[in-house]
C-alpha cells in the first residue's frame, strides 16, 4: 500500500503573528504617509498586546483615511476582529488588533496625551540599579 500525504487546502487564513502584524501596520502607515511613527514593545510589560503603534495625521481627513485602509489591510491579511474606536471624529483613532494596537492621532491630540511617555518610562530597577547607594543629602 503507497502512503500519500494529501495537503487539503483550507478557507480558513491563519491569524498571522504579532511581528507579522506590525510589520503590515508600519507598511501601512508608511504608505499613508503619516508622520512620527513610533513602535513601542509592550513584551512584558502588559498582556493586552505584543506591540504599540502610535502615529500622526496632518488632519482629520487624513487620520480617518489611514485608519480605514489599515482595517482593510489586516482583514484581508486575515485578522477577523479589529475593534475599532474615534472613526467618526477621526481626532483619536484606537484599532485594536489583539497583538498589535494602534493611535492615530491629530498632531494637537497627541502632544496632548503624551502616551508614549507612559509607556516608555524606564524601568525603576535599571535607573537605580540593583544594590545601588541611595543619594546623599537631605530633601528641604
Amino acid at each position: 500500500m503507497v502512503e500519500r500525504n494529501i495537503t487539503i487546502p483550507s478557507k480558513r487564513k491563519l491569524r498571522p503573528s504579532g511581528d507579522a502584524l506590525r510589520a503590515l501596520v508600519e507598511s501601512s502607515l508608511d504608505d499613508d504617509k503619516a508622520e512620527d511613527i513610533v513602535v513601542i514593545d509592550l513584551t512584558g510589560k502588559t498582556q493586552m498586546a505584543d506591540y504599540m503603534v502610535i502615529a500622526s495625521g496632518q488632519s482629520s481627513r487624513q487620520v480617518g483615511a489611514m485608519a480605514d485602509h489599515l482595517c482593510r489591510k489586516m482583514k484581508d491579511l486575515g485578522v477577523k476582529e479589529v475593534a475599532v474606536e474615534g472613526a467618526g471624529q477621526s481626532d483619536w483613532v484606537l484599532i485594536d488588533a489583539g497583538d498589535v494596537v494602534v493611535h492615530l492621532f491629530r498632531p494637537e491630540v497627541r502632544d496632548f496625551y503624551s502616551l508614549e511617555k507612559l509607556w516608555t518610562v524606564p524601568d525603576v530597577a535599571s535607573v537605580t540599579g540593583i544594590g545601588a547607594q541611595p543619594l546623599s543629602g537631605s530633601v528641604a
